[in-house]
């Protein structure tokens, strides 16, 4: 027997996570599930501890109300399961059933979420979800990947020298000779500012590789940047569409983890203080950066803006942008004239569309 559909969109929004970027996804999810219209949308919220356990219904409520650790709220019975039908993924401890879903909302920052591992679910179960497929989740999430993909694209971007964890001396001597100091340390897979070091010398470079070792065998080592941390949010994909351009002013020697959500101490201006024609390029760069990475649905791209020098240089691309109430993506769209309520009922639009398009493509039925 076929179930009913509501008349409202059940939305499955998904938070949480194993990444080190575990708090930022609930806060961000907390803030999407209360700007939701619930006349439109039905709110299935999923969590994931940071011991991957998923956490559904009540419990996952409880601790998208709480804005507690999700590791708070175990959930006993047995692992979450697919159902057998190919039409929807049913989520199932006892007694509890999520039914169907029409669109999945991820807001899972990080790796096993941001960077293509739970899109491939999502595509095997047949699911719409909104932001990028996995191709473009992957890239947008490998700083290495990344920047090999705006070299390939001809985009101006940092110097920078990738390292893996079996580096040797020689590799050290390389990006010293190549950026020489200062120069910052990023884990190749991990966003948020989390385990980037900045490095004077060099038993700092050392110190600084050992550190983001801690959290990715890959690493990214880029020159330092003099000049202003210009960011674009980018919306849809057929085309996609760039927004005002904003700018961070860090309260620390450079945009923190402790900057972005605990201290409050950064400035985010939007719109930034540009001439026109500079706007023009930076929104420009941004949509160029967003295709070079098969970006889809959503993505805030940062540049540094070296003036005088090199002009704009595409620093990354995110694909799950932060949705706090201090986030720089809905802070964009709005003084873009796209308010937060508007902006999610585009993203939600998006995806059902993609799901549509790639659907008649692929020859599947349409579900339910």
């Amino acid at each position: 027997m076929t179930e009913e559909r509501s008349a409202r969109l059940r939305v499955l929004l998904l938070f949480g996570g194993q990444s080190a970027e575990h708090d930022v996804s609930r806060v961000s999810a907390v803030a999407v599930a209360r700007a939701l219209d619930p006349a439109r949308y039905e709110v299935v919220p999923v969590g994931i501890t940071r011991e991957g356990r998923w956490l559904l219904a009540e419990a996952a409520r409880a601790a998208l109300d709480a804005g507690d650790d999700l590791s708070a709220f175990p959930v006993e019975g047995p692992p979450v399961r697919m159902s057998e039908s190919a039409e929807l993924v049913r989520l199932d401890v006892p007694a509890v059933s999520l039914g169907l879903i029409d669109v999945v909302f991820p807001l899972l920052h990080g790796p096993y979420g941001e960077d293509g591992t739970v899109q491939g679910l999502l595509e095997l179960a047949g699911l719409p979800y909104v932001g990028a497929g996995v191709l473009g989740s992957a890239v947008g999430m490998d700083k290495v990947m990344m920047k090999r993909a705006f070299v390939a694209c001809g985009l101006p971007t940092p110097a920078h020298v990738p390292l893996r964890e079996d580096f040797d001396k020689a590799d050290l001597d390389r990006v010293e000779e190549t950026l020489g100091y200062p120069c910052f340390v990023k884990p190749s897979n991990l966003g948020s500012s989390v385990g980037v070091s900045k490095a004077a010398g060099r038993r700092d470079l050392e110190e600084a590789v050992d550190a983001a070792l801690r959290f990715d065998e890959w690493l990214l080592v880029e020159e330092a940047i003099t000049g202003r941390e210009i960011e674009v949010a980018v919306l849809g994909d057929r085309p996609p569409e760039a927004s005002l351009p904003g700018e961070i002013i860090p309260g620390a020697d450079f945009y923190t983890y402790e900057d972005k959500y605990l201290d409050g101490r950064a400035q985010l201006q939007a719109p930034a203080e540009l001439e026109e024609a500079a706007t023009a390029e930076v929104r420009r760069l941004a949509v160029a950066a967003f295709e070079a990475c098969r970006g889809e649905g959503m993505a805030r791209v940062d540049f540094f803006l070296e003036d005088p020098g090199r002009g704009f240089l595409v620093n990354e691309v995110n694909t799950i942008p932060g949705f706090t109430p201090i986030s720089m993506y809905p802070k964009l769209w709005a003084v873009t004239g796209l308010p937060y309520a508007a902006l999610l009922d585009r993203l939600v639009g998006l995806a059902l569309e993609r799901h549509e398009r790639r659907r008649r493509r692929a020859g599947r039925p349409r579900e339910g």
